[in-house]
């Protein structure tokens, strides 16, 4: 259930120390003005406001993108623990996703969705399951959330529960009809991308003519790649090639592609990850708990590809926050690329307009600056952990933490506030996602 929010058609956030994330990273103490749902005026702002937010002691950052997550997984949070990949998806979350009504998809989404808001996330690249993805996109559109997300595709493949594998044609056919129905609703704030799932799990027909409508209506192609060994193995050996090579042979790599993890790459695939300006989803907390390995980002951002942040989906990581991801993605390349490796600034980037690029939204979202969207977090940084502050970009990435959020704003919507969602029914949604995760144990007692 979903609470009336109704936006003030202005605010003004006074006294703020601003991250700005522009393109001369300025960092100013000042003010921030929204009007409807875009940044109006930035720095020393003097104008009357419906709403003043005395923003004292806070710092605005733009809102947090998590460039990869699972929304239909989060109600199986803790249900596929000390897993690796293949096993993880076989044994546990295949089948858990294979039990899903409608009403379990809506609740695990605003499950999700809650979490993250109270995390100061603002946009999400999102694949669902493979069906009854028009329950996670009702939960988007009435939260307030910002997403490019799209059903699953399953059409390859042995050993999946019943009810996932899918025709070729029923899946392209049925994302097809999602993305006309859907795309760009939510004033413009649910954008549709083609999900098909991994290449372990995808026909090569399925690939090139997601490749082709992907081209054809202007979208993204959001899928997995490179994320384990035994995968990369089980794709050479039916593809030919390594995982990288064998989308880049199929066309398509490029700017539409966000590709989540990469992990086992050759210098060569990074050659092409970065030639064709194909998006990279860096997922460090899933990566570890999972034991699939630390990707190569350094590398990566070193010859340039976009590399944006994500949590993947609560089962494979068991949080989705965005603080935890930027400490991580700040911590673990360390001992193997040089401390300077991954600078704090550099990891607000990724996590900021990375995750705006990966969208193809870089223009509206990503940064605090006249004429973007008003997506934004204001965060506290008066607590023990965060005194003293000497430079705000690593107080934030090694300090601050996601109970330090104060206020998320999607759209010029405030979301989220001292403690309480303001679009989710908070108690209604734990409650229901209970009642939901019953029903699916009685389906698959034997994995309770």
């Amino acid at each position: 259930m979903l609470l009336k929010a109704t936006p003030s058609d202005s605010i003004i956030f006074k006294d703020a120390l601003i991250v700005t994330m522009n393109r001369q990273k300025e960092v100013l103490q000042g003010n921030l003005l929204v009007e409807g749902n875009r940044i109006k005026a930035v720095g020393q702002v003097d104008a009357e406001a419906g709403r003043v937010i005395d923003a004292r002691n806070k710092v605005l950052i733009p809102g947090l993108i998590q460039a990869h997550v699972h929304l239909c997984q989060t109600i199986f949070r803790g249900q596929a623990d000390d897993l690796e990949l293949l096993d993880w998806l076989n044994t546990r979350v295949l089948p858990l996703e294979s039990t899903h009504d409608p009403e379990s998809i809506y609740y695990s989404a605003l499950l999700g969705i809650g979490e993250m808001f109270q995390a100061g996330t603002t946009a999400i690249i999102d694949m669902e399951s493979v069906h009854y993805t028009e329950s996670a996109f009702e939960a988007i559109i009435q939260s307030g959330m910002r997403a490019v997300s799209g059903k699953c595709m399953i059409d390859h493949g042995q050993g999946l529960p019943e009810g996932l594998m899918e025709k070729t044609s029923d899946s392209l056919q049925e994302s097809v009809d999602l993305m006309e129905k859907w795309h760009e609703s939510g004033n413009g704030r649910l954008h549709y991308a083609f999900n098909p799932r991994f290449a372990v799990s995808c026909s090569e027909s399925l690939l090139i003519q997601v490749r082709d409508l992907a081209e054809k209506y202007g979208v993204r192609i959001h899928t997995h790649a490179s994320e384990n060994r035994n995968e990369v193995a089980i794709v050479r050996a039916e593809r030919g090639m390594d995982n990288v090579a064998y989308l880049h042979h199929l066309g398509l790599t490029g700017e539409r592609l966000v590709l989540a993890h990469c992990i086992w790459v050759s210098e060569e695939e990074i050659d092409m990850l970065a030639h064709t300006r194909t998006n990279v989803v860096h997922c460090p907390s899933s990566n570890l708990k999972l034991a699939s390995g630390i990707a190569p980002i350094p590398a990566m951002i070193e010859r340039g590809v976009n590399v944006s942040l994500g949590a993947d989906g609560a089962p494979c990581n068991n949080n989705l926050d965005p603080f935890l991801e930027m400490r991580l993605a700040a911590l673990i390349h360390k001992p193997r690329y040089g401390p300077a490796s991954m600078p704090a600034r550099k990891v607000l980037e990724l996590a900021t307009l990375g995750g705006a690029r990966a969208m193809g939204l870089e223009a509206e979202i990503g940064s605090l600056e006249v004429g973007k969207k008003a997506d934004l977090v204001m965060i506290n940084r008066d607590g023990l952990h965060g005194i003293p502050g000497n430079d705000i970009y690593a107080q934030i990435v090694y300090q601050l933490k996601a109970g330090d959020v104060a206020l998320t704003m999607v759209d010029g919507r405030v979301v989220y506030e001292d403690g309480m969602l303001l679009t989710i029914d908070k108690d209604e949604v734990m409650r229901q996602a209970g009642v939901c995760l019953s029903r699916i144990k009685k389906k698959l007692p034997h994995l309770f």
